[in-house]
């Protein structure tokens, strides 16, 4: 009997799963930006600053997990909020991944070599003005770590398969400049996973999971 893989939360079916879908798809048919089509086609219109995050997936064997952070009150946007290490490419950056890997050094201090790239989600539009490209990778057990308190007031792993149950994924809305904006939150523990994360997040279910 074959394995279901849609089951199966090892880092190593995420690599395999991440590897085969290597064409980043239409960032319009995932996570809420379905739940928001007029928002989506308004931010698609402007211009966007590029940006970069990595979507770590922490080898633990069988059971893996997602490192996250929590952003400190002080940071322009996303304040306080939890987060994937990731900000804008920068013009000396080679790729999206080595962005991604460059914002996770200077944020946590997970240095690269314990990094190791394996796919991508579709871009993620943002009101906040950023075309962000989600970059998957697998992340070696025994890193290390040294945050950058200036941004960044914790770091922590939420299991991978709480994350990608579909009964986790709550539904909320808001007002946002007159309009009603849907997103999806993900609470773990104390933590209140949404916004730009969580639609991250639902997004690598739909592509990947579901």
């Amino acid at each position: 009997m074959g394995t279901d893989l849609r089951n199966d939360f090892s880092a190593a079916t995420f690599r395999s799963r991440a590897s085969i879908q290597r064409d980043s798809g239409d960032w319009r048919q995932y996570g809420d930006h379905v739940l928001n089509r007029d928002i989506a086609e308004d931010l698609a219109r402007r211009s966007l600053r590029e940006a970069a995050v990595l979507v770590p997936v922490v080898d633990h064997g069988d059971r893996a997990a997602v490192l996250l952070t929590r952003r400190t009150a002080k940071m322009r946007t996303h304040s306080g909020q939890i987060a994937f290490p990731g900000g804008a490419v920068d013009p000396e950056d080679d790729s999206v991944e080595a962005a991604a890997m460059r914002e996770a050094d200077e944020e946590i201090g997970l240095n690269p070599s314990a990094i190791e790239p394996v796919g991508r989600l579709p871009h993620y539009l943002t009101v906040t003005g950023f075309r962000i490209t989600p970059v998957l990778a697998v992340v070696r057990a025994d890193y290390t770590m040294t945050l950058n308190r200036q941004e960044v007031d914790e770091a922590f792993e939420v299991p991978f398969d709480f994350l990608m149950d579909p009964a986790n994924h709550n539904r909320e809305s808001r007002v946002w400049e007159g309009k009603e904006r849907h997103f999806y939150t993900m609470p773990y523990g104390n933590y209140y996973i949404w916004g730009v994360t969580a639609g991250i997040l639902r997004t690598l279910y739909e592509r990947h999971y579901s």
